[in-house]
């Protein structure tokens, strides 16, 4: 479709108001940071070891991967609405699981089934997709993105004061209370959009070749996952240098740790001002410059030996504007390699992200030690940011060249 259909809110006969989606993607980002500034005193209340803790961002991150590639083809076959709302019903389930838990082990499975929202992030950009051509759509999910933005700035901060204030627990009965929000609102407002798919979730899946074999769909699949490895790698450590390079109190750690979600905020906004005059191509490209260089940077004012608590948090917003730049472009572009398999393309493209994310989180947890200082987060920020330079490179090249062959 050139243009987007009707939409009114609250109204499920038609697609969803771009207000719901950008809650569907909200709850998510929510869901994986909120309690972050929370984990040393989440250490304590469990009598365990900080990197058993800090597993809860990597079984999370790990099984929302997983789950990515399962929810495409579902979500093809029976349609976005029932999947979203199923996801929502189940994150509700697990998260009463986590306030009960008196075990740490026990938390991180119900933490691990958390990870089940991911349904309402991933269908989010699928329903975008249904709904309007790929620079169009990449226009639109930075706008819902950039509106997810501010929950990931907010959310470590007001975490953070709630911990201080009621202990870990009033992070979980918010994200209860909020997804109940959500069921509600989806159930509400949002209609189907996807033309459901013939066949059977046999074939729905046999269909995973024809993206594998797209070299297009892996230069954005990965662009989009090695530059935001360098954000995935910060979750996983950022907890750490804050409250024990920095000697930052759990509410100071959730207002530092935002810092890269200003700049993603600022990111989504220049995706939806500009993706669809520039192309997402350059789009991409320019944030995994702007992402690498950020770290540089970063890494050039630590080993100079002026670095602090302010430069290490502060560079962090050019990781941010980077992502928020490249992550819209290149999802849309993704879901535009073909078009048909959309949701299978969101929910496969998502696992190879977040699926590193989940890596790259652990690795930062394993390798920061008192000592280390920040040096291992920052070379695993660096590298992984590189890498993303040069996936979008091979897709310019691979795009360049297939014009070519169209032209002889």
């Amino acid at each position: 479709m050139a243009t987007a259909p009707t939409v009114r809110f609250l109204d499920r006969t038609t697609p969803p108001h771009i207000f719901t989606l950008i809650l569907l993607a909200g709850l998510s980002a929510l869901a994986m940071n909120i309690f972050l500034p929370s984990l040393p005193n989440m250490t304590d209340y469990f009598q365990t070891e900080y990197r058993l803790m800090q597993l809860s961002v990597a079984v999370y991150l790990a099984v929302n991967a997983v789950l990515q590639v399962i929810i495409g083809p579902i979500s093809d076959k029976f349609g976005r609405r029932p999947v979203i709302l199923w996801g929502i019903a189940g994150f509700m389930l697990a998260t009463l699981g986590c306030l009960m838990a008196t075990d740490p082990y026990v938390f991180l499975t119900f933490r691990m089934l958390q990870a089940v929202i991911v349904t309402s992030m991933v269908l989010s950009r699928a329903v975008v997709r249904d709904m309007v051509p790929q620079d169009q759509a990449a226009s639109m999910i930075g706008y819902v993105t950039m509106g997810m933005a501010v929950v990931p700035m907010i959310g470590p901060a007001i975490g953070g004061v709630l911990d201080e204030i009621w202990g870990w627990h009033a992070n979980f009965w918010l994200l209860f209370a909020l997804g109940g929000l959500l069921f509600w609102l989806t159930w509400t407002d949002l209609g189907e959009t996807a033309q459901k798919s013939g066949l059977t979730l046999g074939q729905q899946f046999r269909e995973y070749p024809e993206l594998l074999t797209a070299p297009r769909f892996w230069g954005y699949a990965l662009a989009a996952a090695l530059a935001s490895g360098a954000f995935f790698a910060y979750l996983g450590g950022a907890p750490f240098v804050g409250s024990e390079v920095f000697s930052l109190s759990p509410s100071e750690l959730g207002l530092y740790f935002g810092a890269p979600a200003i700049g993603y905020f600022l990111g989504n906004f220049a995706s939806g001002r500009y993706s669809a005059r520039v192309g997402v191509n350059r789009m991409v490209c320019w944030g995994a410059l702007i992402n690498s260089t950020g770290i540089a940077v970063s890494m050039l004012v630590f080993a100079t030996g002026y670095g602090t608590v302010l430069t290490f948090f502060g560079f962090m917003t050019l990781v941010g504007l980077g992502n928020g730049m490249t992550i819209p472009n290149a999802t849309a572009g993704m879901l535009s390699v073909r078009p048909h398999l959309a949701g299978t393309a969101s929910g496969l493209g998502g696992a190879i992200m977040i699926g590193g994310g989940a890596a790259l989180s652990a690795l930062a947890g394993a390798l920061l030690q008192p000592g280390t200082g920040v040096w291992p987060l920052l070379w695993i920020m660096f590298l992984t940011s590189v890498g993303g330079v040069v996936a979008i490179l091979f897709v310019i090249w691979r795009e360049a060249q297939l014009n070519r062959l169209d032209a002889a």
